[in-house]
């Protein structure tokens, strides 16, 4: 798609991602004794599985995943043409999102995107991406009413979540390689944003090794301070996985930063 790629290399620095939001539902913390994960990765990398099914043949489209979706600010602007005219997609404009968030606090409004839009928006609540499938907890940031609670991790050390108290919940983990396998085809047009806090340092060399990278086409990935996490990889490791990624033809803009303001 000619057109909708050109478009959308721009895009990235004017999308307002994470804008403010009104609390829609009180949060339920977890017990203090709740197990945690404070070193190590939750769950070893799943880079393939003879079990994930592949979609049935159907007509191309564009495929917009967003892990790290807050309140679906991300969609609206997907929507509204600034990631480029959606009616560049494949097949007359025809689209499909994933929206992935593990803040419970956006539930509702994501639900209510689900059914504006059914069979087009698929919501994942009280769910956090990762490279694997798993429970754990994850910290919520109470503090930061004006950036939409921006500083919610699934990593204790986050200093917005030391400021909340290290307020937890609990939450099921997807696997983003499963998302991008099970919903896209070699035909579509596929887009992956990733904010979450952390988490990438453990995803981004996970999908580097997978079969199924080559699925997307562009990755907006806006990559935070290495010491917010508690896995294993290195910084040089990080580097080689972004470059095997767009060895493998996938565009990675620098420097990407999602809005708030």
């Amino acid at each position: 798609m000619p057109g909708f790629r050109s478009a959308l290399v721009t895009a990235a620095c004017a999308a307002q991602l994470r804008g403010p939001v009104q609390v829609d539902a009180p949060v339920a913390a977890v017990a203090q004794n709740t197990t945690t994960h404070t070193t190590g990765q939750i769950c070893p990398c799943q880079a393939t599985s003879a079990m994930w099914k592949a979609p049935q043949p159907r007509p191309a489209k564009c495929i917009f995943i967003d892990l790290g979706a807050a309140d679906g600010n991300t969609f609206t602007d997907f929507i509204s043409n600034k990631y480029g005219p959606v009616s560049n997609c494949p097949s007359g404009g025809a689209w499909e999102a994933y929206l992935v968030e593990a803040n419970p606090r956006f539930a509702p409004k994501l639900e209510a995107i689900a059914k504006q839009f059914p069979g087009q928006v698929h919501v994942f609540t009280t769910t956090a991406a990762y490279m694997c499938e798993a429970q754990t907890q994850f910290f919520l940031d109470t503090q930061n009413h004006e950036h939409n609670y921006w500083g919610s991790s699934m990593y204790n050390k986050h200093p917005d979540v030391v400021k909340s108290g290290k307020t937890a919940v609990n939450v099921q983990t997807k696997n983003v390689i499963r998302t991008v396998m099970e919903s896209s085809t070699p035909a579509d047009w596929v887009m992956l944003k990733m904010d979450i806090e952390g988490a990438e340092w453990d995803i981004v060399p996970c999908l580097a090794s997978s079969p199924y990278a080559t699925l997307v086409d562009r990755f907006y990935l806006e990559e935070h301070p290495k010491d917010w996490n508690d896995g294993p990889t290195t910084p040089a490791q990080m580097e080689a996985a972004k470059a095997e990624l767009r060895s493998k033809g996938i565009d990675i803009p620098s420097n990407y930063h999602s809005q708030t303001m």
